[in-house]
């Protein structure tokens, strides 16, 4: 049995290894913070050049060199090109710890820019045979700026840092120039993002119109759903407009398909439990005013929470295709491609991370975010490993965030406030997770 004196010698030398662990998470969080404070001017001047110049998915070159070229600049390893145009670069603290991943999207959207900014995007590309403009709409500019700056932050502070940290800055998380295809968070996953450098958790976040600047919101467990990208091909038999019963036609089928779903939602699906959305986006068919054509096609989404709810509602969408189109004697065929699952917040995660949200922003700036029906491909990376995704405040006060341009708004308008509250935030997520044991 030990004698008395080397006990204590034993607890006096745990007692100096809390302290001096206590010490060094003290001046980690020091000298990160300090640093993100003072890199505020530029997380808002690289906002807005990527904002000035924006890049659809998978074509996010001049972004991903502008990252690039930063991460080596704080003289970390880098990798360009993980599923297509994403970059990896990997920090290793001090001391051994966790390891977590820090995740961005950097692709902008399809829209026509409206804000009247004085670096408003005047891009025009192509997209899926269409002439487009090209806007940030969705304020992935600010997230690929917040990353920027919390990687540069943490560098600072690496003598101290306990564990390693991914930065994973990824293309096309709105999904790929051609539907169908593996992109963004999936593709990454594919070609061995997280096989080297398996993190124990990854964290992501995304600035929000429907929240004012300064605010986050999170939730423990499901957050956002699943999105689905649906086609139904409906064949008729054409005929001349006059003379409707000589062919079938499949613009009334497609109709009567469509309306039969919105009842299956309404009369068949316990919404109440699962919300469900099914929505149509595009119907198109025929040449001519007074020609029933052979086909048409509609194309829409579907957002469910749970992959249960999801499978029944594919199912009793395809059963309705096909006995309306039987009944018509046409045909239907559905396809279903999943873009997303989930994002669900593993909740002993959501606990863990709470008080770190707290910390950044203060306990009355906390909004507890109620389901959200758009989809994110963060949650890829969250069905790998344990994920936490939270919402940052993007409207500026003395606008209502309910009637406030919403994301994919042509006149989307991010508070640039938004940039200094949610790098501050995620470098708490990061350090408090990285000093815990």
């Amino acid at each position: 049995m030990p004698s008395p004196n080397r006990i204590a010698t034993r607890l006096l030398s745990a007692v100096l290894l809390l302290l001096a662990a206590a010490a060094s998470a003290q001046a980690q969080d020091s000298i990160a913070t300090k640093t993100l404070q003072d890199l505020q001017p530029k997380l808002v001047a690289w906002r807005r050049d990527i904002h000035q110049h924006p890049e659809l998915g998978e074509q996010e070159v001049r972004t991903a060199k502008l990252v690039a070229d930063h991460l080596r600049g704080l003289g970390l390893p880098v990798r360009t090109g993980v599923g297509k145009t994403g970059v990896v670069a990997v920090l290793k603290g001090g001391r051994p710890g966790p390891r977590i991943a820090l995740r961005a999207d950097m692709d902008a959207l399809p829209v026509t820019e409206q804000t009247g900014l004085p670096f408003a995007s005047k891009v025009k590309t192509e997209y899926r045979g269409q002439s487009v403009g090209v806007m940030h709409a969705c304020g992935h500019d600010a997230h690929v700026a917040i990353l920027m700056g919390v990687a540069q932050a943490l560098v600072a502070a690496k003598d101290e840092l306990a564990g390693e940290v991914m930065f994973v800055f990824q293309p096309a998380e709105e999904g790929p120039p051609v539907a169908g295809q593996a992109f963004g968070a999936a593709l990454m996953l594919q070609e061995g993002v997280f096989e080297d450098f398996k993190p124990d958790a990854v964290f992501g976040l995304h600035v929000w119109a429907g929240l004012p600047v300064g605010a986050v919101g999170y939730r423990s467990g499901p957050l956002m759903a699943a999105a689905d990208e649906w086609m139904l091909t409906v064949r008729g038999k054409q005929t001349h407009g006059s003379r409707p019963w000589d062919g079938v036609d499949p613009i009334t089928l497609g109709a009567q398909i469509l309306l039969g779903t919105q009842s299956m939602i309404a009369r068949q699906v316990n919404i109440a439990s699962s919300p469900v959305v099914l929505t149509a986006g595009q119907f198109q068919s025929g040449v001519r005013f007074n020609i029933i054509p052979d086909e048409a096609t509609l194309v829409g989404t579907l957002r469910t929470f749970d992959p249960a709810v999801r499978e029944d509602v594919i199912a009793r969408f395809r059963r309705i295709a096909d006995d309306y189109a039987h009944a018509s004697e046409g045909g239907a065929e559905l396809q279903v491609v999943n873009n997303a699952p989930a994002t669900i917040n593993q909740p002993a995660l959501a606990q863990r991370v709470r008080p770190s949200l707290e910390k950044a922003v203060g306990a009355g700036n906390m909004v507890e975010m109620p389901l959200v029906t758009v989809a994110e491909d963060f949650s890829q990376f969250a069905n790998t490993v344990p994920g936490f995704y939270f919402f940052v405040g993007s409207t500026s006060a003395g606008i209502d965030p309910a009637t406030a341009p919403i994301n994919h708004s042509p006149q989307f308008l991010l508070d640039e406030q938004a940039l200094e509250t949610g790098s501050r935030a995620m470098l708490q997520v990061a350090l408090d997770y990285l000093a815990s044991p």
